[in-house]
């Protein structure tokens, strides 16, 4: 079996994952933002192999197809860089016992050389003890003189003030304590092998290591044959308490009927659907109330944001929330045919702060009623943008203070369907009141689909081909006019569901 520190963490995570790479590798699920986060790695990697200045070496070769490392001539690479004196090696690489890894940053100090493990994180995580412990026993092994360790994070309260300041960007950890992550390596190594050299399906059952801080991307096919729903589908509970009730057998929602410490309404709710075979739960009284707040006319609005994880615009810190663009439907009656339909798409390649700020402020007015779904996030981006132009502040504020959130009717159980299962994004909430409306599925959208694929894609528009820019423009627009379009079909069904 052949170990890289990443195929070493996944066993150390989950010794059915690095299984599961090997053999059924077709089962992995990838997300945007498990995408998002690989890039979000690579830039902040590229940025801090300049940390500690201009005179580092850089060892990674790749093979002809551009794609695949070269791992013998960049140990090679490595050696001769350390025989000449180097003082910064880049992607440092050493073999031992079919054992590999790279060091992000390996420094010549203290009479040996030190590892800095770079992180696009801005907070530490105990997978990335296991990571340098790893290194550090191959290093040694290899006959070098390891004198420190240390993780390189963001500093998630630095400022960007127009010139990026490295040692300001990125924090420092003290020297790690890996004593206890060394002592496991033999036995972790020990025990992958065992596993992953034979082809019989590990009998590892579901973990810790499934979900957040690591979030394994085979956590559908090792839940595969769960019941539909399950305990891993109660609205906000933690994962850990889901897996306590997982270990007791509490698994199905017929398990959980009788279960005393279950005491959330929604959950209850979630349960008694499933068991009863409830269609629709509908609170009107509490609904009406909800409705009764909202005065004509009213603007349904939706934000969307893009995090560079390095500061690009003066005032912000790393992975701020960016907004770039818009969409807001007008409702000035209850007929839909008398809507009103307004949108802001900010150019490319540039802040779009003060532009969105200038241009939301003109669309809608002070003192009449915005409609949003989770207020949280729309009335921090607004705080903000009050706070970077004074000037705009108090009507960017106003607008913050006078919206209402239709979350709220679904959050609080007031209507609820089975179909919603254990979420209340607009994105469950719309195909479980709109199952069969073609109009309405995000699916049938070209492009662009979700919130993360269009952060992801607004920064790269303005280095595409013109045709490339007008099709990408043309799909955010249609994507973000269907979030605020949706939420006017939720608000009309919550009428509906009162009268």
């Amino acid at each position: 079996m052949k170990l890289s520190k990443s195929k070493y963490c996944e066993i150390w995570q989950c010794p059915k994952i690095a299984w599961m790479k090997k053999y059924r590798a077709e089962e992995e699920v990838i997300d945007d933002s498990a995408r998002q986060r690989m890039e979000s790695g690579r830039i902040v990697g590229e940025y801090a192999r300049h940390l500690f200045g201009e005179n580092f070496i850089d060892v990674t070769v790749t093979d002809t197809d551009g794609q695949s490392l070269n791992l013998p001539a960049m140990v090679t690479n490595t050696r001769e860089a350390m025989e000449s004196g180097a003082e910064t090696i880049c992607e440092a690489a050493f073999a031992y016992n079919n054992m590999y890894c790279a060091v992000d940053i390996l420094r010549k100090e203290n009479g040996g050389y030190v590892i800095y493990e770079v992180k696009s994180a801005t907070e530490e995580n105990p997978i990335y003890y296991a990571d340098v412990a790893y290194q550090k026993y191959v290093l040694g092994h290899c006959g070098v003189n390891v004198t420190g360790s240390h993780l390189v994070y963001l500093n998630n309260e630095y400022v960007f003030d127009g010139t990026l300041r490295l040692n300001e960007l990125f924090c420092i950890s003290d020297d790690l304590d890996t004593t206890e992550e060394e002592s496991k390596i033999e036995d972790v190594i020990a025990s992958a092998e065992e596993i992953i050299d034979t082809d019989s399906e590990p009998d590892i059952d579901l973990n810790i290591g499934c979900k957040k801080p690591y979030d394994c991307s085979f956590f559908a096919y090792c839940s595969r044959n769960l019941p539909k729903p399950s305990v891993f589908n109660l609205y906000r509970q933690s994962f850990s308490k889901k897996l306590d009730y997982y270990y007791q057998n509490k698994i199905s929602y017929f398990d959980l009927v009788n279960e005393p410490t279950i005491k959330s309404k929604i959950n209850r709710m979630q349960i008694d659907h499933i068991i009863n075979k409830t269609e629709i739960t509908i609170n009107k009284k509490e609904i009406s109330k909800f409705l009764e707040q909202m005065t004509f006319p009213l603007y349904f609005v939706d934000f969307e944001t893009m995090q560079p994880v390095i500061p690009e615009f003066i005032g912000t810190k790393p992975y701020a929330q960016i907004p770039f663009q818009y969409s807001l439907h007008i409702c000035t009656d209850y007929d839909e045919s008398h809507m009103i339909h307004r949108e802001f798409l900010a150019e490319s390649g540039t802040d779009p702060r003060r532009a969105f700020a200038e241009s939301i402020c003109r669309d809608i007015p002070m003192d009449v009623n915005s409609v949003v779904y989770n207020k949280a996030f729309e009335q921090t981006r607004l705080k903000e943008l009050a706070e970077t132009f004074p000037d705009l502040s108090e009507h960017l504020n106003n607008i913050g203070d006078h919206i209402i959130d239709l979350l709220v009717p679904f959050s609080q159980g007031n209507l609820y369907t089975t179909e919603m299962g254990g979420s209340f994004s607009i994105k469950s909430v719309l195909p479980a009141l709109y199952p069969d409306d073609p109009k309405l599925n995000y699916h049938n959208l070209d492009g662009v689909h979700n919130g993360t694929e269009a952060m992801t894609v607004f920064p790269k528009i303005c280095s595409m081909s013109p045709e490339e820019q007008a099709k990408t423009r043309h799909n955010l627009l249609k994507y973000c006019e269907l979030d605020t379009y949706a939420m006017v079909k939720v608000w009309q069904y919550l009428l509906k569901s009162v009268r």
